[in-house]
């Protein structure tokens, strides 16, 4: 094992979480994982995982044991028949993607940021777009846990396929995950259209424009009819990766320029409207083609603050309505996008596409300017709409609230009493958005 460091403080890819754990633990192999874990229940710690600090709540947050999984990474192995690949838990999806791609293999989705653990991607529920494919998790046949007790546990789709469903969007609570297995896809190209559209040009074809490509989103400017629509679709067409005006766009314009329009704003918040509207004007018109892991991703260099809900797909034009009218009369001092992705019905307990064909609404305040009266107002609107908030993301719910929102959440919480009786893998943020009553005295 690497050594472990007492007393480090540990933040967060936003900064929005900061916290001082009295040991970080890399294990680096399966063995030195379950050493942890038993050593932390010989001394009475409690536990919680990192992988890459991407989620904006304090789901990780700890002043006891962090552990590390950076140190589990890789490939274990690829079964071409079943079209399935083991992979560890700490692997970055930027590594994973680069290492499946070497053996003609890749996933067959993604989202815009590949910085994430797959454990971690999977875990809180991390999504793409496109109507025929649900979150990362959903991808997942098999995922092996080291328990509260110490032991190795593998639910897999064939033995214990509710169980599964159970365990795929897990928060961390029911134990440290060291090995998922993934349904993947023969390596395959993918063509980005991006381009300037209209705001109600878009929603008059938002139905054609989700089933005619493999992949649609779009971004809402706020205080303008504007908005950024991206269609991706497969392709046999070369790998093109834009050339100089694509990678000029993405690092130049969608980083550069938006950090220093955003810097601005920060200075002289009333500017806001007025660069959101500068923003909306200069998107360019992009096309290239490139490997899928290239294609799906995006680099996100500006830091923000992120607050993302799921509603059933058909109440977008409407939740959209609600949020122009809010924005407006509020004014609030926003000038970053609103993005709208979709996500097909899941049968995982915990994932907030559950049940329903979803589209997800994220709204962005870039770091440093205030962002609570604004995702409060938007939050507002989204809870009307049945909404549920993606786990990684910020959000003002508790438990009940939850148990309200999720037909399987009682199975959920038996499963994780029976797999974490004591309460080894929760911290105080959990407390509040998970019912912990049936624990011992540890909680």
């Amino acid at each position: 094992m690497r050594d472990s460091i007492s007393s480090v403080p540990w933040k967060n890819w936003s900064g929005s979480v900061e916290c001082h754990p009295v040991e970080i633990a890399r294990p680096v192999t399966v063995e030195e994982v379950v050493d942890v874990v038993r050593r932390a229940a010989f001394i009475g710690r409690t536990i919680r995982a990192v992988g890459s600090g991407h989620s904006f709540t304090p789901l990780v947050e700890t002043d006891e044991i962090l552990v590390s999984l950076e140190g589990l990474q890789g490939v274990v192995k690829i079964d071409p028949d079943r079209q399935e690949a083991t992979v560890r838990a700490g692997t970055p999806l930027s590594v994973l993607g680069l290492a499946l791609e070497e053996q003609g293999w890749a996933m067959e989705n993604l989202g815009d940021i590949d910085a994430q653990t797959i454990a971690g991607a999977i875990s809180t529920g991390t999504h793409g777009t496109g109507v025929n494919f649900g979150s990362i998790s959903s991808q997942v046949v098999a995922i092996t846990f080291v328990t509260a007790d110490g032991e190795i546990m593998t639910h897999t789709k064939e033995e214990n396929p509710e169980t599964l469903c159970g365990s795929r969007i897990s928060l961390g609570s029911l134990g440290l995950i060291v090995e998922i297995k993934l349904r993947v896809f023969p390596r395959y190209l993918l063509q980005l259209e991006s381009r300037r559209m209209g705001l109600q040009e878009v929603l008059n074809s938002l139905e054609n424009l989700k089933r005619e490509n493999r992949h649609f989103e779009f971004y809402w400017f706020p205080y303008t009819e504007i908005v950024q629509a991206k269609r991706i679709n497969k392709t046999d067409l070369p790998a093109t990766r834009g050339g100089w005006w694509g990678g000029f766009s993405r690092n130049v314009l969608e980083n550069g320029l938006f950090w220093c329009l955003s810097e601005g704003a920060r200075i002289q918040p009333r500017i806001s409207e007025k660069v959101s509207r500068l923003s909306a004007w200069g998107i360019p018109s992009v096309k290239e083609t490139g490997v899928s892991r290239h294609i799906f991703v995006t680099p996100r260099k500006v830091r923000f603050f992120e607050m993302e809900y799921s509603i059933p797909a058909e109440a977008l034009p409407s939740v959209l309505e609600e949020m122009k009218s809010r924005i407006l009369q509020e004014r609030f001092a926003v000038h970053f996008p609103v993005e709208c992705r979709f996500v097909c019905g899941e049968e995982n307990w915990l994932s907030p596409a559950f049940g329903r064909d979803s589209a997800f609404v994220a709204v962005h305040m870039y770091k440093g300017m205030e962002w609570r009266p604004y995702f409060r107002a938007m939050e507002e609107i989204f809870l009307r709409y049945q909404g549920r908030p993606h786990w990684g993301k910020m959000h003002g719910l508790k438990a009940e609230q939850f148990a309200e929102m999720y037909p399987h959440w009682e199975d959920f919480q038996e499963l994780r009493s029976r797999m974490d009786p004591q309460g080894v893998f929760l911290n105080p943020y959990l407390k509040t958005i998970l019912d912990t009553s049936r624990l011992g005295a540890r909680v």
